[in-house]
Parts: C-alpha cells; structure tokens; sequence
C-alpha cells in the first residue's frame, strides 16, 4: 500500500486474526523486555492522539495503533544487557541496537495484512533530512503514519525514565522538539503532540525552545 493511501477493507475475522496476532506480539515480548512493551503502549495512545488531530481516519489510526504497539518488537533480539545498559552505547553496541528496526521489520511482514504495520515500524528512526536510520529515507520517502510513530517515540522517550537517566521535564522535551520540528521531524506531528502534552496544564511554557538548560547526556542512546 502507498504512502497516504486509505487501508483495503478486510472482513471480520482477518481483521480479529490481525488484533490476535499483535497482541500476541506484544504479550510475548512484555515477558522478555516489559519496560519496553510498556513504552510501546504510550507510544500508541500518543500517537492515535496526534493522528486523530491531524485528520486520519478511523482505519489508519488503526493501523498506527497497532504499528505502534509493536514498533520496537525487534528488541526482543537485542541482548537484556544492552537493552537495560545504564551508560553509552559502545559503537558496536549501538550498531547492534540500530539493527531492532530491520528485525520488527522482518517479524511484522510475515503478517499477513495488506496494511503498512511493518514498514511504519520499520521507518519509525527515519528523519526528514535523511539523517535517521535504517534506510537514510527523507521528506516524502517516509510513510505520514511512522512520521507520526517517530514524534510520539522521541516525545515518550524524553519523558521517561531510562535506564540512563530520569525522565526530563516537559519544557525541555516540547523545545527539543520545537527545534527537531521542520528538519527531523513532522512539524504538524510536533504540533500536535504538544497541544496534547499540554492540554491538561494550566499554561504553556513562554518560550518552548529555550525553557530548559539541555541536559548533559552521556554518549549514545538509543529510542
């Protein structure tokens, strides 16, 4: 299926097949890595969130949502040391982890589905001026459901607390964000998520591009 393209309509019982499948995914891998599953799962929300704000209909936010809720289901193949490591990646490490998204890539095509779930998931690190990983796509290139996946990716990631670091204040995460928007990532993506991010605040930060000092970090990581 295309980039933008409305999914084909399955009957019932495939699409029932597909949910079983996803959810048996998720389950699976809750029991080898379950903070991840756990990130997956707010990824999901988020991103059926700013998809739901940027005007995709029900059918596609449904297959964001189940994109999203297995994007990073190739880390099951990442050694538990590197996946919890409190400290920077090695080079080989990183390299190692770079490689998750080929791996849900592999997993996820062998569902059978017209819809894009594996290559959402697949393009989730890509970047809009081609920097990101596996494939160095850009602009176009990528599918409007994994520009979205990447945004609330980056967003629950910030936010969070890591093996690495604690969670970072929601200033500093809607600025680093404001300064990816346009050139790394969705700037209607980004939009969105922070209209949600602070929907239940009582006032927005005066200037979300500089209300943090950036935080030191200790090498590489990864999402």
């Amino acid at each position: 299926m295309i980039a933008g393209s409305r999914p084909a309509q399955s009957d019932a019982s495939t699409t029932d097949a597909l949910h079983t499948c996803i959810a048996l995914l998720s389950t699976v891998h809750g029991y080898r890595d379950g903070y991840t599953v756990e990130h997956e799962d707010r990824v999901a929300g988020l991103a059926v969130g700013i998809g739901t704000q940027l005007g995709l209909g029900a059918p596609r936010l449904e297959v964001l949502r189940m994109a999203a809720i297995v994007h990073d289901i190739g880390k099951i193949a990442i050694p538990a040391e590197i996946i919890g490591k409190s400290g920077a990646y090695t080079d080989a490490e990183y390299a190692l982890m770079k490689g998750h998204c080929l791996v849900s890539y592999n997993i996820l095509s062998r569902l059978n589905t017209p819809w894009p779930i594996a290559e959402i998931a697949y393009q989730h690190h890509e970047r809009l001026d081609g920097s990101g990983y596996p494939r160095g796509l850009g602009g176009g290139d990528i599918l409007l459901e994994a520009r979205i996946l990447a945004v609330a990716d980056v967003y629950d990631a910030m936010t969070s607390v890591r093996p690495y670091r604690p969670g970072l204040p929601l200033d500093f995460v809607l600025g680093e964000l404001h300064q990816m928007a346009g050139h790394l990532l969705d700037a209607e993506a980004v939009d969105a998520c922070r209209n949600i991010a602070l929907r239940d605040l009582p006032t927005a930060p005066e200037n979300p591009a500089t209300a943090w000092p950036r935080p030191k970090m200790s090498g590489r990581q990864c999402t």
